[in-house]
C-alpha cells in the first residue's frame, strides 16, 4: 500500500498532486509540519520533516525526489517521457525550482504573510520579488511558443515547478510582465488532480 505523510498545506502537497495525477491507489495520513518530529514521524524521516512517502517497502522523502520517484515508477505512459533527454530537462526543470525560485517565494511568504508582524520586513521581501525578475525571465523566455515546459504534453517537470509556483498568487505576486507564465501557470494550477488536493487537509 503506497502511504503518503504530510498535510495538503505543506510541501507534501506537491507530492499529492502526483499521486492524484498518476491516478494511484494511496492513503494519506495528515501529519502537519509542526508534528512532524513527533517519534513516529522521525523514525521514517530523521530530518524531522514531511512529505513522507512508503510505497511498497520504500520509504522516500524531499518532495522533488518522491515526486521524481512516483513518476518514473508509475507515469511511464503519462507525465514520464520515455526519452532520457527529456528526463534531463525534468531534472533541471525540478532542480531549478527548487534553488532559483523557491527560496525567494520562502522570504516573500515568511514577511508578508506566516512571520508576526513584528518580525516581518517588507525591504526583504521586496527584495526578494526583484530578485524573482530573473528567473521568472528565464521561466516567460523558455515558455514561448510552447504548450508546456518540455513541449506540447505536461510532465513531471510542470507538476514540480508549478507546485513550487503555486505560492504565487497567495502572495498576489504581479505576473503581469511574464504572460507566458501567468497563462502556463493557470493552466497547471487549474488541472483536475491538483484542485482535489486544495481540498485535502
Amino acid at each position: 500500500m503506497t502511504k503518503l505523510y504530510g498535510s495538503s498545506l505543506s510541501r507534501s502537497a506537491r507530492s499529492l498532486w502526483a499521486l492524484e495525477e498518476l491516478g494511484v491507489k494511496y492513503e494519506h495520513l495528515p501529519i502537519a509540519p509542526s508534528e512532524a518530529r513527533s517519534p513516529e514521524n522521525l523514525k521514517r524521516n530523521p530530518n524531522g520533516h514531511v512529505p513522507v512517502l512508503e510505497d511498497d517497502g520504500v520509504v522516500v522523502w524531499e518532495s522533488m525526489a518522491i515526486n521524481l520517484y512516483l513518476a518514473e515508477k508509475y507515469g511511464k505512459n503519462s507525465i514520464w517521457p520515455s526519452e532520457l533527454a527529456a528526463h534531463a530537462g525534468i531534472y533541471m526543470w525540478s532542480f531549478w525550482a527548487m534553488s532559483e525560485v523557491e527560496p525567494h517565494l520562502l522570504t516573500i511568504l515568511h514577511h508578508r504573510i506566516m512571520n508576526p508582524p513584528e518580525q516581518r520586513d517588507e525591504k526583504a521581501a521586496q527584495a526578494a520579488v526583484e530578485a524573482l525578475k530573473a528567473p521568472l525571465n528565464t521561466l516567460e523566455v523558455s515558455l514561448k511558443g510552447k504548450e508546456y515546459l518540455l513541449g506540447k504534453n505536461f510532465t513531471i517537470a510542470d507538476l514540480n515547478v508549478a507546485a513550487v509556483m503555486s505560492w504565487a498568487p497567495m502572495m498576489r505576486l504581479d505576473l503581469s510582465s511574464t504572460p507566458n507564465v501567468q497563462a502556463w501557470l493557470q493552466k497547471c494550477l487549474g488541472r483536475e488532480a491538483n484542485k482535489k488536493v486544495r481540498g485535502l487537509k
